[in-house]
Order: C-alpha cells, then sequence, then structure tokens
C-alpha cells in the first residue's frame, strides 16, 4: 500500500467506515460521513497528497519508483533527462520536487501516462512546465481534454490546461530508447479505463502495469471511459504473459514493488469474484441482494480495506457481469 494510501485508509477512511457503520443503522451522517460528502472524495484524496511523504524505492539499474502521490511513479534517470511514468497530484509538487532532486540532476523531460486518472495525471502541467513531453494513448489524450463525469465517484474532472494534456499520442504501441533503456508502451483496450497501457522496461526486466494491477486492494473499474471487469482480467492474463519470476513489476496501487506471484493473486480474486457477482445475477438477484450476498468475503481481508470496499467493488463488478 502506497504512503498516500496509508494516509487515507488508516487517517481518514477506517475510521469514516467504522463511524459511517453506525451512523446508517440510526438513520444520520455521522459528523466524517457528513464532511466527505460535503467535500467529496476526489478534494480528500488531494487533501491527503498535499501532506504525504514521498517515499522512494531504488529498484534496478538507473530506475526507481515514488509512492505517495496518488498512483505510483516511476522514474529513469540518466543523459537524456528525467523519464516519469505518471505525474501523481499537482499539490504534491513540493514533496515530488524534492524526491525527484534527490534521484539526480537530471531535468524531467519526458512523461508517460498510463491512463487519463486525475491521480496518475493531475501533476502533468507542473512537469510540463520543467520541460517533459508529454506521451500516452490516444483515449488518454481525449479523455484529458475535455469534461469527464465519473458517477462513482460524484465528480466533473475538468480539462486539463493545455500544456499538461499528452502532446505525442499513440495507438497501440510505442518504443523509445532513453537513458540507455529500452522502453515499450503497449496499449491494452478496455481494462481499468479503455486508455491504460503497460510500460515495459526492457534490460532490467521492469514493468509498470498502472491501474490495471492493485497489488493488494480492490481496483476501481472506471465504467465512464470504458472499463471492464472483463477487460481488467485480460490485462491480468496478459501481464502474466508477459513476465517471469524475475520481473519486478510496478503496481498502480498499494504496494509499488511486486511480483508476478502477487499478479497472479490479484488475476485470481478477479475471476473469482467475478464468478460469484455472475452466479447471483443470473439468479435473479438485484445489485443490493447481490452485495447483501457477500461475494467477496473469502478475499476482504486482504483485498478489502482501502478505498474500494467490498460492497463498492461487488457493485461494480455486477455492473460489468
Amino acid at each position: 500500500m502506497t504512503a498516500l494510501s496509508r494516509s487515507m485508509s488508516r487517517r481518514h477512511f477506517c475510521l469514516c467506515c467504522v463511524a459511517a457503520s453506525g451512523a446508517a443503522a440510526r438513520g444520520w451522517l455521522s459528523p466524517c460521513e457528513a464532511y466527505a460528502e460535503a467535500r467529496g472524495l476526489v478534494s480528500l484524496i488531494k487533501d491527503s497528497a498535499a501532506a504525504a511523504p514521498i517515499v522512494t524505492h531504488k529498484l534496478r539499474n538507473n530506475i526507481s519508483v515514488l509512492e505517495g502521490s496518488g498512483g505510483n511513479v516511476a522514474v529513469v534517470t540518466g543523459p537524456d533527462g528525467k523519464v516519469l511514468v505518471d505525474a501523481g497530484i499537482g499539490v504534491s509538487r513540493p514533496q515530488m520536487t524534492k524526491a525527484l532532486a534527490d534521484l539526480s540532476a537530471d531535468p524531467v523531460t519526458h512523461l508517460i501516462n498510463t491512463h487519463w486518472h486525475f491521480d496518475h495525471a493531475d501533476g502533468n502541467t507542473w512537469l510540463h512546465e520543467l520541460g517533459a513531453k508529454i506521451i500516452a494513448q490516444e483515449n488518454t489524450q481525449k479523455y484529458l481534454s475535455q469534461v469527464q463525469r465519473v458517477a462513482d465517484w460524484d465528480y466533473n474532472f475538468l480539462p486539463l490546461p493545455q500544456g499538461g494534456v499528452p502532446d505525442d499520442v499513440f495507438a497501440s504501441t510505442r518504443s523509445l530508447k532513453l537513458n540507455g533503456v529500452s522502453i515499450k508502451l503497449k496499449y491494452y483496450g478496455p481494462a481499468h479505463t479503455d486508455g491504460d497501457i503497460s510500460v515495459t522496461f526492457a534490460e532490467a526486466d521492469i514493468v509498470h502495469l498502472g491501474d490495471t494491477f492493485w497489488n493488494g486492494i480492490y481496483p476501481f473499474i472506471d465504467y465512464s471511459t470504458g472499463g471492464s471487469i472483463d477487460g481488467m482480467i485480460a490485462a491480468s492474463d496478459a501481464n502474466l504473459a508477459a513476465t517471469t519470476d524475475k520481473t519486478i513489476i510496478i503496481s498502480g496501487h498499494g504496494k509499488p514493488v511486486s511480483s508476478r506471484a502477487e499478479l497472479k493473486d490479484f488475476r485470481d480474486m478477479l475471476v473469482a469474484i467475478r464468478e460469484n457477482v455472475a452466479k447471483l445475477k443470473q439468479q435473479g438477484r438485484s445489485r443490493d441482494e447481490t452485495v447483501a450476498a457477500r461475494p467477496t468475503a473469502a478475499f476482504d481481508a486482504r483485498w478489502g480495506n482501502f478505498l474500494i470496499d467490498p460492497a463498492f467493488f461487488t457493485r461494480l463488478v455486477y455492473a460489468g457481469v
């Protein structure tokens, strides 16, 4: 779980959930629940990111991963300048600036977005101001260029300023050679969204999977921009086929430095819960009845302790089967 994840789950959401469960039974909102409704989940996430520390994990060769600003951010240092995979949340700029400077004096020259969500692309604008060329799949460019409403978050995301919108886009694959590293970008099709990509660093045998992999926590699936539970499973299958037991896997959320074994656990969890929910839906159960049947129960202790709680994840899966 990332530093931001720990901050959100322990300081905000665990307390909120405990208070809200009792409040719901009594028919009124707890102070924490009322505050969350007034402020909105996205605002709370940004508040936490503004204060969260950035933790640096050095991997192989000249590649590191930074956790604490929304999604996990990979960094490649070298004479061609820093290459970032994802930008985090803009309010983390002071902490991110220090963490990047501590890695090296190289300027930021390239930024790759794994998808459009604010916790991965909100920092685009300030990184572009530093000189970063922004690269993404073409659907990511589209979503960052216009208003996007995510109903599950009850939030309308405004377009990024022009400088924050990716200016180098591709449809299916793209290859780069920077800082002596062969970097391959590969589009999944509909998964977490319909703009997700993986980023592979060939020589180091490291891959950033973006939000197609949430390590140890239930994932969000954004149906508003083409997400799909079946696509998440297909992406996991593709990721397993493209990695080995020696591959270092960077997750979008959760513990940032992961393995193929943990990825397989994630895939198996998705498949099992999809099957459980599909059976209940085929029996004619409503969404609320399916949630009440607790089709995620066998996995909740391990996976259900962050923003996407068991009921929320069940509703997401129900929408896609």
